[in-house]
């Protein structure tokens, strides 16, 4: 108050209140020359989804660090294209009925904004996991049929079958993830109604307009007369799906990539099953790399009028995790980033939204004093007392040496004593706690390394990014992509 009074009696009365006056209508023209419309970023005309299967934190931070060793740096201080993304939040990735989530219900919950089961393809919580008939009662809406209902173009790329857990739950709906071909769908629920996921992506009124899908996965389309995995001999939807229009294209190498036209729908499938890892890649592949397959889809979904929605799943960061094997990992993780990176160059923020995600953690850790730089998948390095390096690897309580990088369980866990000193190489296992034993529906066993609970990243850039912002349910991210595009609901 005292301070009010000086500038009262040294501005004088009369200018006070022009003072005053000025700051309370200020807010008012501010409107007028600027409405809210214009004050708010615009809307979004195209999104990026990309999701790193798997891609926890120290994921991130692991292979920021792997990267930029790989470049010659010692690595701590380099930056991965999307942690320069000026809007990150946190996300909680609970399924409604589990602690540590699955990939089917984690994608449901991003693509539908709806939380829901573990292990169900785009369905809501209220059905029963393998029961037809709560699948085909409680179906959820995905951004992509939005997007297509709205005339958008909507793609997909992924280094995994395309009818895997996360790519599937942009398009499908099915009682459980397992059902990739109907070899798994019993068969009373193809009576009652339920299709598997292979048959859904090709046959689906919503779904047969996909404009662009690339991965893995042909096993799932074929019947075995041709080396798949259906149930009757001869089927073939791939024949099909092409028998159907002529505008159609199935390529299943990377030169058909270069032949894709701007009115054709491109089915690619580059493997039988998952795509082959970056670290297993031979020189002679025919598979395009996540990059290559990333610009491809961008430009025949550019050639819409009215914008696109696209999901670009580096879906192997999860299964190099499950393996036990970190470079498998840190690699995929690299491949992502790249695709990242190739996006960014063609595309424009100002009407596009990019995002990098994950659906899941890993129980992958970094650990011990390793002294700066020190190799991301080699033995820990100390520093000793005056703050320089080592010259041996630090030794446990035990005697022997360990890694930065292990995992909290999976298949490369400790079963005798004493513990002998951790494997290195591209293909080695890193060390674990102990191993998982998992039934699964078949009666069949895994020792595979799990998911983990904690929250994962969300960076964003772009058009609608201002939505990305402190700790959220996953589900929300469903509604910063339809809010972006400037959509109040999913009619």
């Amino acid at each position: 108050m005292k301070s009010y009074n000086v500038i009262q009696k040294r501005l004088g009365w009369a200018l006070w209140d022009v003072v005053l006056f000025a700051l309370m209508i200020l807010p008012l023209v501010g409107c007028t020359l600027f409405p809210p419309s214009q004050l708010q970023s615009n809307h979004a005309k195209n999104i990026i989804l990309f999701i790193g299967d798997g891609m926890g934190v120290s994921t991130v931070t692991a292979a920021r660090i792997f990267d930029g060793q790989s470049q010659g740096m010692r690595g701590e201080e380099h930056v991965l294209p999307f942690e320069r993304f000026d809007q990150v939040a946190l996300v909680k990735t609970y399924n409604t009925n589990q602690q540590v989530s699955d990939s089917a219900g984690t994608a449901t919950a991003i693509f539908s904004g709806t939380k829901t089961k573990a292990g169900v393809i785009g369905i809501g919580p209220e059905a029963k996991r393998r029961n037809c008939d709560d699948a085909l009662q409680y179906p959820l809406q995905s951004i992509g049929e939005i997007a297509k209902r709205r005339g958008k173009s909507v793609g997909i790329v992924t280094t995994t079958r395309v009818t895997h857990a996360t790519p599937a739950s942009l398009y499908a709906h099915a009682p459980d993830r397992i059902y990739e071909s109907d070899k798994y769908l019993p068969q009373d629920d193809w009576t009652l109604g339920c299709r598997d996921i292979a048959w859904q992506l090709l046959n689906s009124q919503s779904n047969s307009g996909l404009d662009i899908v690339m991965g893995g996965g042909r096993r799932e389309f074929y019947g075995a007369d041709f080396g798949g995995s259906r149930r009757t001999g001869n089927d073939d939807l791939i024949g099909s799906w092409l028998a159907g229009d002529p505008s159609r294209n199935f390529i299943d190498n990377a030169s058909g990539l270069s032949d894709i036209r701007s009115d054709e729908q491109i089915l690619g499938l580059f493997s039988e099953s998952h795509m082959t890892y970056v670290a297993q890649r031979s020189d002679d592949t025919t598979e395009p790399t996540l990059s290559q397959m990333t610009s491809a889809a961008i430009d025949r979904l550019a050639a819409g009028p009215d914008g696109y929605f696209l999901l670009v799943e580096a879906g192997r960061i999860d299964h190099g995790h499950h393996s036990g094997i970190p470079a498998y990992a840190m690699l995929e993780t690299q491949a992502l980033a790249r695709a990242v990176e190739t996006a960014l160059k063609k595309v424009d923020l100002d009407d596009t939204l990019v995002m990098v995600t994950a659906d899941h953690s890993h129980v992958f850790t970094m650990g011990g004093y390793p002294t700066r730089g020190n190799p991301i998948l080699g033995l820990v390095i100390e520093n000793d007392g005056t703050g320089k390096p080592n010259a041996q690897p630090a030794r446990a309580e035990d005697g022997s040496t360990y890694r930065t990088v292990q995992y909290a369980n999976g298949i490369g866990a400790i079963t005798s004593l004493p513990r002998q000193d951790p494997s290195l190489g591209l293909h080695s296992r890193a060390q674990a706690l102990f191993a998982r034993r998992g039934i699964g529906f078949d009666g069949s066993v895994s020792n595979s390394e799990t998911h983990g609970g904690e929250d994962v990243a969300l960076y964003a850039s772009g058009a609608g990014a201002e939505g990305v912002r402190g700790v959220i349910e996953q589900n929300l991210i469903f509604d910063i992509m339809m809010s972006a595009y400037g959509w109040s609901s999913a009619k």
